[in-house]
Parts: structure tokens; C-alpha cells; sequence
């Protein structure tokens, strides 16, 4: 067995396998690296005399992040579904969901089993919540570690590729949430081996990984390098970046530069039309630029203006970053629905500077939109979803207006029938003092927005993630079953229709009136109309004949001089001639 290790200023490097060291030696043409053999078996290196340490670059990691790695031998497993291809993601629908609390069992064979429901609701691409190893079986997985390995508990390395090749089967793609951009404060152990995180720049997180200071060149290789083994060893399909904007970088060639272009290049080695997807709130346009053109060249990004605009529409919520958006939700929506961004140059309180800049309007798909995610759902103080206060028509329209919208949709677990189960925040820290800070951590940050300490979940409590598990019994009974067919039928509807899946944003047009509280989205020969609250009937004129009405959730009928009468909290899709 080969190993090999970068360790720029060791003095001594032992890879340990079965209690027994073995000395490696400097490799001459890789400065810093270390290499040698040994017999196979779980190892770790030992830098300087010291205890064994997992591989930086771990394939796996059988006893958790603070254990010894084992060799993957990925040429090994049996892929069933050799003809897939891949698919590109314009024009596709998004589903969001995390392996831990998608089913009870929380594995990734539990969730290939229910990869059915997810074809006859008609997405294309599962997109997973991170599951690099973090300590314990439950969370969230953006504390994780070990960049190149596979959380335990869901399976491991096999059972992510079971998942994945199950997913092939049905026609289903998949793309993987990755974290560049901090590791968890739990089994990191890569700062012993080597200058991955620098003091040159500060995140939420501490010291920021070192993109641009001395030995950034193998820090950067570490993050492509894994990224590339996400897309080729397990077959991804393309990745979610988290929080692009927290990737401090003042090199010439940005690190996402680079990532986009080695995806690039393994996307043409292998037929496939890989892409990556930022997490961004930037609202730069440059981000999903072509790289010709002067930009990073990332596929796409989520849009979270999209989403507090409509947030703050169907709640009438307005603290924090909601408030500019609820000044006026309604125009706030419209602005967003034909220009991509609200802040797109704009004044925002919320920064107290102007933000943003114009987004092209030919590329509405590069931005992924959304009603819910699992950090606008999870980062609120008890996970409460749009169901737990909204009634069912208004999800509906919330529905409508996604599913419809010109930008890629992308739906959050347990949405598509209004789940009642919320999604909270939990942890599952085996460090008992890192557990009760972040227990008291989450207590304090919603004591200042007037939450009782009780009031909020403990992430440490077993319980808050059976409460955040969904519930596999509600999409079968009402009021949960009309929502769902609703979904559905809006999905369907999408891929029939090509003008409600263009991206142009110039050929979009809105109409509202707050007064009456409706709103009416033009999509080519298609109409998307969507009431939201109000008392009795309101009349929304048409601006066109009616040719059939394809979709309608709640009350819905003609009304004179060719408008539709809505109900309180209803939607439709009408055809015009």
C-alpha cells in the first residue's frame, strides 16, 4: 500500500497501520509531501512522534472523525446503472432534502427507498445536504470534517453510491452540498499537518481556510481534489457550494475560477454535464458568468431575494434582513420575478449600504428559487415551516409562484405536501463542553430577539431530531394529499409548457394589485395567478382570452369581462389563446 501525506514542516512522518510505524520519506519532487509503503490496513500518520492522525485526504473514516482512516477501494463497487449520462440543470426542478431526517431510519438506503415518491413528484435532481463525517450520528453536516470521506451513520462510502446509483436508475440526478469554506471545531485535524487556515482573513468561523497566503497552492489542490472525487468516485452530479462569499481570496485566479475550471475539464474526460451551484449573497452577476466573459464560471446560484420577498409577502414578516423587502412585498416580488435580484444596486437596511448589482436578464435559470430551504426553515428559533402558519391555498400559491418562476425551482424535503413536522437545529457534539456551548449559544441568539430560553430546542436532545424526522403517513391523507397533487400537477405542467421553463427574464411580465391582494405573472401564453389573504372574491383581469385553465387550488372561476374571480388564498395557471 502507497501512502502518501502533505506535512510541509514536519521534522518525521510514520504512517501507523495495526499499532506498527512506518517511516516515510520526503518526496523530492512534491516539497512537503511525504510518501512510502506499508501493508493495508485502517492507518494514520504520526507527525513528530506524536499519535496517529486521520488522513487529510481520508477516503473513509469507520470510527468516526477522531478515528484511523481506511483505504476505498472505489473501482470495487458494482454500478448497476451504466447508461446515465448526466442531465444539465436548466430547465430541471431541485429537491432539497438531508439524509439524517428524510426518513426515520436516516441512512442513505432508507432514502433510496423512498426515491419513488420523488420520480412521481416529478423533480429531476436530489440535491443532499453535506455528509462529510462530524461527530456523533445526528446534524446538520455543515460541522463535518474529513473532506473526502462519507458520514458513518448514513451508510458510508457504499451506501452513498447506492443511493446515487439508485437514483440513476430512476432517471434522477444528484447533486452534493459541500463546505469549503470552514470545518467543523470537532476532529479537524488539519491545521497539524500544515498551513491550511490562515489568520490573513477572519470568517463567522475564526481564521479562514488559506486560499491565497503561503502554501494555498496544496490548499487549494486539497478542495478541488475533493471535489473532483465527489463528481468522479460517487458519481455526483454536480455540487453545492456553501457560502461562496465567506471563501476570502485575493489571488489573481480565484480559487472558484479554478474549481470551475477543473470541473470543466473532468465534465469533458467524462461526457457528463457536471456544474456547481454557489450559495452566494453577494448578488454579483460575475459569479455565474461564463469565464470568457469575465466570470467565475460557475452554473448557477441560490437566490435568497427571490425568497425573502415572497417570505415576507405570504407572512407579513419584516425584522432583519425581511425589512426591505416587506416596505412593499408586493412590488418587492415583482421586482425580483423580472430582474433576478431586489438588490441589485439598491440601498439595504439591513447592510446599511447600497448591495448588489444588475443581474443579465437572458439568465433567469442561473438562479435557483425557492419558498423554503433548510437554512430559512432551520435557522429560525423553533424550525417552524411555512405550514405551521400558513393555511394550505396560500402554500399553494407559494407553489404556483415557484414552480412557475423563470428561475430553477428547488423544493425543501416535506414541502411538496406541507409537512407538519418542523426542522430544527441539532447537534449531536461528544465533546460535553462544546455541546452545552452551543446548547447556550443557540439560547442566547434568540433571547435577544424575545424568545424564552425553553421556548428553543435543544440541539443536543434526541428528540429535537425525531420532531425535525418526516412524518412518511401525511402525504396520504388530507389535508397533505391535495397539496401534494398540487405539486405535481404544477411540475407536470412546468415540463409541458416551455414558456414556464425559459429563463429570459425580459419576457416576464407582473401585475398586481396589493389593495385586492393579487398578483398576476405573465409566461408567455400562460398566466400564473396567485391571491394571497384577503376577504371574498377579487377579480384579476386576464389581458387575454381564455383558452382552458390548467391548474387551480382553492376557489377559482370566470368573472365578468374576462377576468378570474380568486378566492382568499388561491392560485391558478391559466392559458390564454
Amino acid at each position: 500500500m502507497r501512502y502518501r501525506v502533505w506535512a510541509p514542516a514536519a521534522k518525521v512522518v510514520e504512517v501507523e497501520v495495526g499499532a506498527i510505524p512506518y517511516l516515510l520519506e520526503r518526496d523530492p519532487a512534491h516539497p512537503g509531501w511525504w510518501h512510502g509503503d506499508g501493508p493495508d490496513g485502517d492507518y494514520g500518520f504520526r507527525l513528530n512522534g506524536g499519535s496517529a492522525l486521520p488522513d487529510p485526504r481520508s477516503p473513509r473514516q469507520p470510527f468516526g472523525p477522531d478515528g484511523l482512516s481506511r483505504p476505498v477501494d472505489h473501482a470495487a463497487f458494482d454500478w448497476s446503472e451504466t447508461a446515465w449520462r448526466g442531465r444539465p440543470l436548466p430547465g430541471t426542478v431541485v429537491y432539497e432534502l438531508h439524509v439524517g431526517t428524510f426518513t426515520a431510519e436516516g441512512t442513505f438506503d432508507a432514502a433510496a427507498a423512498r426515491l419513488d415518491h420523488l420520480v412521481e413528484l416529478g423533480v429531476d435532481f436530489v440535491e443532499l445536504m453535506p455528509v462529510c463525517p462530524f461527530p456523533g450520528r445526528s446534524g446538520w453536516g455543515y460541522d463535518g470534517v474529513s473532506l473526502w470521506a462519507v458520514h458513518e451513520p448514513y451508510g458510508g462510502p457504499d451506501g452513498l453510491k447506492r443511493l446515487v446509483d439508485a437514483a440513476h436508475r430512476r432517471g434522477l440526478g444528484v447533486i452534493l452540498d459541500v463546505v469549503h469554506n470552514h470545518l467543523g471545531p470537532s476532529g479537524n485535524y488539519l491545521p497539524r499537518f500544515g498551513p491550511y487556515f490562515t489568520d490573513r482573513h477572519h470568517t463567522p468561523w475564526g481564521a479562514a481556510v488559506n486560499l491565497d497566503a503561503p502554501g494555498s497552492d496544496e490548499v487549494r489542490a486539497y478542495l478541488i481534489g475533493s471535489a473532483l472525487a465527489w463528481l468522479r468516485d460517487y458519481r455526483i452530479d454536480g455540487l453545492r457550494l456553501d457560502a461562496v462569499h465567506a471563501l476570502a481570496d485575493d489571488r489573481a485566479l480565484p480559487f472558484l475560477e479554478e474549481l470551475a475550471l477543473s470541473v470543466e475539464e473532468l465534465a469533458e474526460a467524462t461526457g457528463r454535464p457536471l456544474f456547481l451551484v454557489a450559495e452566494s449573497d453577494l448578488n454579483d452577476p460575475r459569479t455565474t458568468a461564463p469565464r470568457p466573459a469575465g466570470g467565475l464560471g460557475l452554473t448557477a446560484q441560490w437566490s435568497d431575494d427571490f425568497h425573502h420577498a415572497l417570505h415576507a409577502l405570504l407572512t407579513g414578516e419584516s425584522q432583519g434582513y425581511y425589512a426591505d423587502f416587506a416596505a412593499d412585498p408586493w412590488t418587492a416580488l415583482a421586482k425580483t420575478l423580472t430582474n433576478g435580484w431586489f438588490h441589485d444596486g439598491s440601498w439595504s437596511s439591513f447592510r446599511g449600504r447600497s448591495h448588489g448589482r444588475p443581474f443579465p436578464a437572458a439568465y433567469g435559470h442561473r438562479l435557483l428559487g425557492y419558498a423554503q430551504t433548510h437554512d430559512q426553515i432551520g435557522n429560525r428559533a423553533t424550525g417552524d415551516r411555512l405550514s405551521a402558519s400558513l393555511p394550505p391555498g396560500r402554500l399553494a400559491a407559494a407553489a404556483a409562484l415557484v414552480l412557475t418562476s423563470p428561475f430553477t425551482p428547488m423544493l425543501f424535503m416535506g414541502e411538496e405536501w406541507g409537512a407538519s413536522t418542523p426542522w430544527q437545529y441539532f447537534t449531536d457534539h461528544t465533546d460535553p463542553q462544546l455541546a452545552e456551548a452551543v446548547r447556550q449559544g443557540r439560547r442566547r441568539e434568540f433571547a435577544e430577539h424575545g424568545w424564552r430560553a425553553e421556548d428553543v430546542p435543544d440541539p443536543q436532545d434526541p428528540a429535537t431530531v425525531r420532531a425535525s424526522t418526516l412524518d412518511w403517513s401525511e402525504p396520504g391523507r388530507a389535508p397533505h394529499a391535495e397539496l401534494l397533487g398540487w405539486y405535481r400537477a404544477l411540475i407536470r405542467l412546468r415540463r409541458a409548457a416551455p414558456e414556464l421553463t425559459s429563463g429570459d427574464l425580459a419576457a416576464v411580465r407582473v401585475r398586481h394589485d396589493a389593495a385586492a391582494g393579487w398578483l398576476a405573472v405573465h409566461r408567455g401564453r400562460y398566466r400564473v395567478l396567485a391571491r394571497i389573504g384577503g376577504e371574498g372574491p377579487a377579480a384579476v383581469p386576464l389581458e387575454g382570452e381564455l383558452a382552458a385553465l390548467e391548474a387551480a387550488f382553492g376557489e377559482v372561476r370566470p368573472g365578468p369581462d374576462g377576468a378570474v374571480l380568486l378566492g382568499p388564498d388561491s392560485a391558478a395557471v391559466l392559458r390564454t389563446a
